[in-house]
């Protein structure tokens, strides 16, 4: 049995986070998971600025199920001002119960303006934002916690400062991908970073990286002493690893291994959750785009799965996943393979000119973008 995570006032039983992706973790894809298992399903990233100033994009991407009895959402800032009345507006109109802040992002996009995964290299910067997020947070008992890489590249480590001023600012926890900006999604996960962070704060520490399979959720915690994991990439067209991680948490491990049926089953559900939220011809729209993850390594021949790619209606749907074999087995060439993206190394990370030359920001101004959908 693996011990629940307590986030302030919140417990998390099993400990296991899904982690925020842009274009993917909407509200549908959150019931399909937590209809496998329990955990904390976390909403898409949304810009702080965008909140606050009422764009219409953020408010569509703030959208939760009727089922979800714990709200809880990602907010990217680099703005103290602007990250403190977001957490505000989250706490007091959205009625979240937790707020996790978004340092891990590597896109260059973000990256390029000051955030994501460079900012923690301002650490004087940082500590205002988490400060502001915290105090914000506090009135409304909501805990505020922060997700961050192990720095920038391998000369620019910025993830025991990042965990020392968490603790400081008095977030409730901290979740760690144990790679850097530069890496991207590239290479393996360094869960030795996790173990030092863990060794080196006394809050909550979560790991996040390569986590594929329940097995490596076990081995991670077993290896690093993390008092959880926050899964992202490993559950792309696998919502039911959830199922198998709240198995293994609870001393009963198991690797579903369901038939080309059973996924056929378990996207039409996806697509009919999206449709409720989104309406049929948009759901069908962004279904799309998790069609090569669910049959990723199954023998569907090349013209279904490019008419699967370009489905329209529930109906069309039905017809095509139809024709899909429902005895073939789960290919378990696929257990224990990377999924989504990953790339190799980028030559460089992108930042403000200058960025480097200062490790504090203390006094630091960063424009704030309100549109930056992305992960971390």
């Amino acid at each position: 049995m693996v011990e629940p995570l307590r986030l302030g006032s919140l417990t998390v039983d099993p400990p296991v986070v899904l982690a925020p992706m842009a274009g993917i973790t909407n509200a549908a894809y959150r019931r399909l998971c937590a209809e496998q298992g329990a955990g904390l399903y976390v909403c898409e990233m949304i810009t702080s600025r965008g909140l606050v100033e009422g764009d219409a994009t953020t408010k569509q991407m703030l959208v939760f199920d009727e089922t979800e009895r714990v709200r809880s959402v990602q907010l990217y800032g680099t703005d103290p001002g602007y990250v403190g009345n977001a957490t505000a507006i989250l706490c007091e109109q959205y009625g979240v119960a937790h707020v996790d802040l978004n340092f891990g992002c590597p896109v260059p996009k973000v990256t390029r303006k000051g955030g994501g995964a460079v900012l923690p290299w301002k650490r004087g910067l940082l500590a205002r934002i988490l400060e502001a997020a915290v105090a914000a947070a506090s009135p409304y008992g909501v805990p505020v916690t922060m997700k961050t890489r192990k720095g920038i590249d391998e000369d620019h480590l910025t993830f025991l400062d990042a965990g020392r001023i968490a603790q400081e600012t008095g977030c409730a926890a901290i979740a760690l991908h144990g790679r850097t900006a530069v890496q991207g999604y590239s290479g393996v996960a360094d869960w030795d970073s996790i173990a030092e962070l863990v060794a080196a704060v006394d809050i909550p520490v979560l790991g996040n990286g390569d986590i594929w399979e329940a097995s490596d959720a076990l081995a991670m915690m077993d290896h690093t002493g993390a008092a959880g994991v926050v899964v992202g990439r490993g559950c792309l067209g696998r919502p039911w690893l959830f199922r198998d991680l709240a198995a293994a948490f609870a001393g009963n491990p198991v690797a579903t291994l369901p038939t080309l049926g059973e996924v056929a089953s378990m996207m039409r559900r996806h697509a009919e959750l999206l449709s409720v939220h989104m309406g049929e011809e948009r759901a069908c729209k962004e279904f799309r785009k998790h069609i090569a993850w669910y049959l990723k390594g199954f023998r569907a021949g090349g013209e279904l799965r490019h008419s699967l790619a370009l489905v329209t209606s529930l109906r069309e749907l039905d017809e095509l996943l139809a024709r899909l074999d429902p005895t073939e087995p789960f290919p378990a060439t696929e257990l224990g393979a990377p999924r989504g993206r990953q790339g190799g190394p980028r030559r460089g990370v992108v930042m403000p000119e200058g960025w480097l030359n200062d490790a504090d920001g203390s006094s630091l101004h960063v424009t704030e973008d309100a549109h930056l959908p992305s992960g971390g």
